[in-house]
């Protein structure tokens, strides 16, 4: 199969090719029924319910692409939108809920380092040289003498592609800017972070003039669905009429309750959508006015 050859004819969708993002990424595919085999050593792959090929990228390479044009869709993080200077080139669809980190300012514990302003004039590496250069520019002119910018001093960013947490130990900096998930790394390396650049999470972005404007409403909805299904359970209750009023108080749903009759006309059933981390609180509610009969029932997908 010659998989170039079929690509002007399906929506390109650049997806992340390892990393934080990438197995999240998979997942939320398969849940909203996009079926695809990759080949080993391929970096694209063909859908085969959509006319949709998937682009694999360093996601650090996607928000450029879809800026670009060279492809409709992709998930990467804000930070990467960000660094890449392509806000205006793209449209953010929606958060995606994962991937969660802050870009952080970190020095030496043993540094004596507490606060931000204590690095202006000194050296910082990172491999978000476009954002630490805005950051620190602001500081330098917040903190620096006007003798200090007459003379052209300056805080000193130093671009590194990988192994970021260790140019201090390495003496080859004063502080870093990096990515914080857990903040193990950063402990392991004798670090501790004194300012937050930016907080981040993955992101459903397209081109501002996508080629298929439908098909990209169309995996919109369905990957809505996935995350909200992760996001809600369905709670369905009996409970007398009496208490109807005060129950769909405690489950008022996303639009409303689903309420039907029982054969004892003074019950009736409730059908309703809560959020999956407030469930055990909802049911101990529920159970003090006289609910029964609660079940909890997993979504795998729906459209909200």
């Amino acid at each position: 199969m010659d998989i170039i050859n079929q690509l002007p004819d399906r929506l390109l969708f650049a997806i992340p090719k390892k990393g934080r993002l990438h197995e999240q990424c998979i997942s939320l595919l398969k849940g909203a029924d996009i079926n695809f085999h990759r080949h080993n050593r391929l970096d694209i792959a063909l859908v085969k319910n959509l006319p949709l090929a998937l682009i694999f990228l360093p996601a650090a390479d996607i928000a450029k692409f879809v800026g670009d044009g060279n492809v409709d869709l992709g998930i990467t993080g804000q930070d990467m939108v960000e660094e890449c200077e392509v806000s205006d080139k793209i449209d953010e669809i929606m958060e995606l809920g994962f991937g969660h980190c802050k870009l952080q300012v970190q020095v030496p514990i043993k540094s004596g380092i507490n606060k931000v302003e204590e690095l202006v004039g000194k050296k910082v590496v990172t491999s978000f040289d476009v954002l630490s250069s805005k950051y620190f520019s602001q500081l330098d002119k917040d903190n620096l003498t006007d003798k200090e910018k007459a003379e052209g001093k300056k805080t000193k960013i130093e671009y590194v592609s990988g192994s970021v947490e260790a140019a201090c130990a390495l003496g080859l900096a004063d502080g870093i800017v990096d990515l914080v998930e857990t903040g193990e790394t950063m402990k392991v390396a004798g670090l501790h972070a004194i300012s937050t650049v930016l907080e981040t999470q993955a992101i459903l972005i397209r081109n501002k003039n996508p080629a298929n404007p439908y098909l990209v409403s169309k995996i919109t909805s369905r990957l809505k669905g996935v995350i909200a299904a992760k996001k809600y359970v369905l709670l369905n209750y009996n409970i007398i009429r009496d208490n109807l009023r005060e129950a769909t108080k405690i489950t008022p749903g996303r639009q409303a309750p689903t309420i039907s009759p029982l054969d004892d006309g003074n019950w009736v059933e409730v059908q309703s959508m809560v959020v999956k981390e407030e469930v055990a609180e909802i049911m101990d509610k529920l159970e003090e006015i006289g609910a029964r009969d609660i079940m909890l029932f997993k979504i795998d997908n729906c459209r909200v």
